[in-house]
């Protein structure tokens, strides 16, 4: 998986959508390289100060692109997708949900056959505290997001936030936040993000979100069991009943397949540090990095400044 990085282009598909400008223009402010749209109905306009093409081909024809995001409605979203693939986007932040399933297959074939990353679908994007943000995390809020010194993977958007307002506050900065996505077929998993963290020279811990459903959290501990790298975790849904979808596609347990309990043991059994809550965190990484109590200069102490 690539970490997103501030000289990184990105093309923003359904750039003048409700949705597409809110999240542009929060992109741009927080220092994201955004550089073209795609909008078949206003192709050779200009929103936002970025001109707009018909489609990813001609947009990288015009202006070269690395990135690619998607805010486009789950009926278009293949054609979308195969559109920036084609045009030779490197990584593609696949936001929608609700994709058909057959349409999610052709996505993922066409990415491998042209060597493109997908991230999603049912993403909330990637955040480089310091850089910028791909997609609709709350990149652009100081409260939430901080440079340092952690990495944190998260399926959901709205727990990933929670985490990093959780280790913020405790002064802890990041160095990315992947979110990789609630549904069961994504094209970047757990484990693939922790490689990606493992091998980043700016990460020194990393925080593995992780919730019922599906094997990538333990596919991730025996990865974990190798790193040098210290790891935390949270996995959500530790009351939901067996059989009961909860939020995501993904989290759905079948028998022990995907259960609470099965991640749990396999994290605990790698040595990966497991929070009953998400508030406990914080103090799981102070044990794991030997970490006094944050001092109100906590970015900077945990930056080894």
């Amino acid at each position: 998986m690539t970490i997103y990085r501030q000289n990184a282009r990105v093309l923003v598909q359904g750039l003048t959508g409700k949705q597409g400008s809110f999240w542009t223009e929060k992109m741009l402010g927080c220092g994201t390289q955004v550089v073209a749209g795609v909008n078949p109905k206003r192709a050779g306009e200009e929103h936002l100060g970025l001109p707009v093409y018909a489609t990813a081909r001609e947009a990288m024809a015009g202006t070269h692109f690395d990135w690619a995001v998607m805010f486009i409605p789950p009926a278009a979203a293949k054609a979308a997708a195969i559109d920036a693939i084609e045009a030779g986007t490197k990584t593609l932040v696949v936001l929608t949900e609700h994709i058909p399933m057959q349409d999610v297959l052709a996505i993922h074939h066409a990415a491998r056959a042209h060597g493109t990353r997908i991230v999603g679908p049912n993403t909330a994007g990637v955040v480089t505290p310091g850089e910028g943000f791909v997609g609709i995390m709350p990149g652009h809020n100081p409260n939430i997001f901080q440079p340092g010194e952690i990495g944190v993977i998260s399926r959901s958007g709205s727990l990933g936030t929670l985490v990093c307002l959780n280790l913020t506050r405790a002064g802890y900065g990041q160095s990315a936040f992947l979110g990789i996505g609630g549904d069961p077929m994504i094209g970047t998993t757990t484990r693939d993000a922790l490689m990606a963290l493992d091998r980043d020279e700016r990460t020194r811990a990393v925080v593995l979100v992780g919730e019922i459903g599906g094997a990538m959290e333990e596919a991730a501990a025996e990865y974990a069991a190798g790193m040098s790298k210290p790891v935390v975790s949270f996995i959500a849904g530790r009351a939901s009943p067996p059989g009961k979808k909860m939020g995501h596609a993904g989290a759905i347990v079948s028998g022990d397949r995907g259960s609470y309990a099965g991640k749990r043991a396999a994290l605990e059994a790698a040595g990966v540090a497991v929070a009953d809550t998400p508030g406990e965190l914080p103090e799981l990484l102070r044990c794991a990095l030997g970490h006094p109590v944050p001092t109100a200069a906590g970015f900077a102490l945990h930056a080894g400044k």
